[in-house]
């Protein structure tokens, strides 16, 4: 029998599966990555050794106002380190320097001053100056060019305007985008609601090349360094966290160079050989990327990987801020099927794009293919079920479901952090 430990919300639980049954354990390498260097440390020493440009300490000389853009209350950034660790080495170099953190909330909602504190600290948001980027309020933001999509580039106007732009994140495998991290804190991170929709459009979700650990040939991508380029985005500072959000590898300076290179370490820890089973099992890793369903769909596309044409898909996330998108759920809500709700998005051009309708179609391609049951005390039910998808309060529920459809003798991959992985064919 083997035991297995599942994120869920802010702790694990066990998965169960006969040593007959298990088909495979898929898991990134950098949960278990091991360095004897403590996460300030990391941090400290990518600082000083920046790729392809001068050290942050004098980048900001002469500099009145700069903006640090970091991530918001959707990713477990370790900023309660890195943060403190950057404000520090821009007023070593510059003490008299004006600091603005710049939440890039993308197109999701405000980060709540609660939410601040957790991944700030308390000193951070009492004595910094931040401000959350709203996509939708015109008056936050102003337009730079045109995406290499055609679609129009519209940034927040702080960032813009900045004599120096530096960004702070973190480098995982993305579902779409290839990677997270680089130029993704620019777009859609502080990008305008009608960009972010343009470089999210069907055609461009529905090519090969918009894949988990993609970068060469995805178009996403290439609108994402375009808007990075544009938006002079100077400086980053990138990390690598293991399962337990600890920091394992940091990278510094410019911010194509330094996001490839940490790219390229989390492409060789991630990369995983698919284990199609008939029951695949999987979870968003934990607080704070599965606190809705929209974000549960990315670990969803590693199941999808890793699935037989009709295995069923079982998402361990706790969901408890339900479906994280109203346009997202009515799109299920009120539609018959997920085929339904395919169609109708491939017909949609690229400047009708709807919000949500990236992540809608996503779930709809996976929906038509596999039965999803989603585990999760937190979240009502009735949500899961009007977006097409079964419920169980417990994994060994949801086992029970999936086995009375495939059989006791069902084989069985987990992915206990489906987001942290590569799945290759």
């Amino acid at each position: 029998m083997a035991t297995i430990s599942i994120p869920y919300s802010r702790k694990f639980i066990t998965a169960e599966i006969p040593d007959e049954n298990l088909e495979g354990i898929l898991e990134s390498e950098a949960h278990d990555f091991k360095t004897n260097k403590d996460q300030e440390s990391i941090v400290r020493e990518a600082l000083k050794n920046p790729m392809d440009c001068p050290p942050l300490t004098e980048l900001v000389k002469g500099k009145k106002n700069i903006v640090l853009i970091t991530s918001d209350h959707t990713r477990p950034v370790p900023s309660k380190i890195t943060i403190p660790i950057l404000l520090e080495e821009i007023r070593k170099g510059n003490p008299e320097a004006q600091i603005t953190i710049l939440i890039a909330t993308g197109f999701h909602r405000p980060t709540t001053k609660e939410e601040m504190i957790d991944k700030f600290g308390e000193e951070i948001v009492k004595k910094e100056k931040i401000i959350n980027h709203d996509c939708r309020q015109k008056e936050q933001i102003v337009k730079v060019g045109i995406l290499p999509s055609g679609g129009e580039l519209w940034l927040n106007k702080l960032a813009v305007e900045a004599d120096l732009l530096i960004g702070e994140g973190f480098i995982e495998p993305h579902f779409f985008a290839g990677f997270s991290g680089g130029r993704k804190s620019i777009l859609p991170g502080i990008a305008g609601e009608n960009t972010v929709l343009a470089n999210h459009c069907s055609k461009f979700i529905a090519s090969e090349h918009s894949r988990t650990g993609v970068l060469k040939d995805n178009p996403i991508h290439k609108d994402m360094l375009f808007a990075a380029q544009a938006a002079k985005l100077s400086f980053i500072l990138n990390v690598v966290i293991d399962s337990q959000k600890k920091i394992i590898y940091a990278v510094a300076g410019d911010s194509r160079t330094a996001h490839e290179e940490g790219c390229k370490f989390v492409e060789n820890l991630a990369s995983v050989k698919a284990k199609p089973a008939d029951i695949v099992i999987t979870s968003n890793g934990g607080y704070p990327l599965d606190q809705n369903i929209y974000q549960s769909v990315k670990s969803m596309t590693a199941a999808e990987a890793s699935s037989k044409e009709d295995s069923i898909i079982i998402v361990v996330s706790a969901c408890n801020d339900g479906h994280g998108g109203e346009g997202f759920y009515q799109t299920f809500k009120n539609a018959f099927s997920a085929q339904q709700v395919m169609d109708q998005i491939m017909k949609t051009p690229m400047e009708e794009t709807i919000p949500d309708q990236w992540e809608s179609q996503i779930l709809a391609r996976i929906l038509i293919h596999h039965e999803v049951i989603f585990v999760t005390d937190q979240c009502d039910p009735q949500i899961i079920k009007d977006m097409h998808m079964n419920h169980a309060n417990t994994l060994q529920e949801a086992l029970s479901m999936a086995k009375k459809k495939k059989g006791e003798n069902a084989t069985i991959t987990v992915i206990p952090d489906g987001v942290s992985v590569i799945v290759q064919k």
